[in-house]
């Protein structure tokens, strides 16, 4: 009898649904946002980056672009660090809709936030593949919280968020 009962068990898991992947750091079945009025020209200038998403510590300590307003766009120059992984830049970001910026080879940039005068920009994608914040200097404790809730809100792993 017993043994009857564990196969059917065994046979009732085996009807369940696999798990969900989660390919990036965000769960693909929370909604995510962009930034509506997010205006592309005021994000002109130097940008540091302060945090990112990274599957574990270490890795790269920051990175820095430059954002310089271009025919169709922005153009985006420098290095950020990717998943604890320094990868060079060299992209015109067009606007894509509301808060997105596509660049050629890449999925597309979403603004999730950017706050009031510009000085911080929180960046991920829709399926997760990274997310990080940039700021225009140093950036204070509650701007960082701010982005950090950004994140948490449009699905991102919060145990995966590192700021430098």
């Amino acid at each position: 009898m017993h043994r009857l009962i564990l196969a059917a068990l065994v046979a009732l898991a085996a009807c369940a649904p696999a798990p969900q992947k989660v390919a990036g750091f965000r769960d693909p079945a929370t909604p995510v946002w962009s930034a509506a009025a997010f205006a592309p020209e005021r994000a002109a200038g130097e940008w540091r980056q302060v945090a990112s998403h990274a599957r574990r510590p270490g890795g790269c300590a920051s990175g820095a672009v430059r954002m310089t307003p271009a025919q169709g766009g922005l153009a985006i120059d420098g290095t950020l660090c990717i998943d604890g992984e320094a990868r060079p830049v060299h992209a015109l970001a067009r606007p894509a809709g509301p808060g997105r910026l596509a660049l050629a080879g890449q999925e597309d940039w979403w603004i999730l936030w950017v706050d009031e005068g510009y000085r911080t920009l929180a960046i991920g994608t829709p399926s997760g593949r990274f997310g990080l914040v940039l700021d225009r200097g140093a950036i204070p404790p509650d701007r960082l919280a701010a982005a950090r809730a950004v994140f948490d809100f449009n699905g991102y792993n919060p145990a995966a968020f590192r700021p430098f």
